[in-house]
């Protein structure tokens, strides 16, 4: 009687603690997550920032009315949005750039330009670590025992920066 009694205590405690190890985990990957997309907003306000710092410049030097317009709007965008759409404004500005190269006699410009370039970086970075880290929750989501953990915080799957990473995970699950 006295064994099965401990074999139960036993199973619990090895139950509690499979529980509270995947729990954590979860816990950890969404802080993780929570981080990278605070990053993630930061730079991409500063690329937002000095889009329109170039566009003064550009229309001046051009003697032009309509470049990168849009970008003065205040849309509610989430970062998946707002990184599409600040992507597709950069490429306008390179588009310029590459059309007209008069406008790199511009000291002011060509520093805003270098700053651009070092902003992308980070985001590449900050978005890198965001998809990775979704990886790990996603398998978590997933995958047995921690799946039954998931259930019951109702964590779900997070959504990719890029398709790449999304056709990489649904590889690896399909294995």
């Amino acid at each position: 009687m006295i064994e099965v009694i401990l074999g139960v205590i036993v199973f619990i405690s090895l139950l509690l603690i499979i529980i509270t190890i995947c729990s954590n985990k979860f816990k950890f990957a969404l802080i993780k997550i929570e981080k990278a997309e605070e990053d993630i907003k930061l730079y991409l306000d500063r690329k937002k920032d000095l889009l329109k710092r170039t566009q003064p410049i550009i229309k001046k030097e051009l003697k032009s009315k309509s470049f990168l317009n849009d970008i003065d709007s205040e849309n509610e965008f989430n970062n998946f949005q707002l990184h599409d759409f600040l992507k597709s404004n950069y490429n306008e500005l390179l588009k310029v750039l590459d059309d007209n190269e008069k406008l790199f006699k511009s000291d002011a410009l060509v520093k805003i330009l270098e700053d651009l370039n070092d902003n992308e970086e980070n985001i590449l970075g900050a978005i890198k670590f965001y998809n990775d880290t979704v990886v790990g929750l996603n398998k978590l989501v997933i995958s047995f025992p921690s799946n039954i953990i998931a259930f019951f915080l109702r964590c779900h799957e997070k959504e990719f920066y890029n398709n790449e990473k999304r056709e990489m995970f649904e590889i690896l699950n399909k294995k």
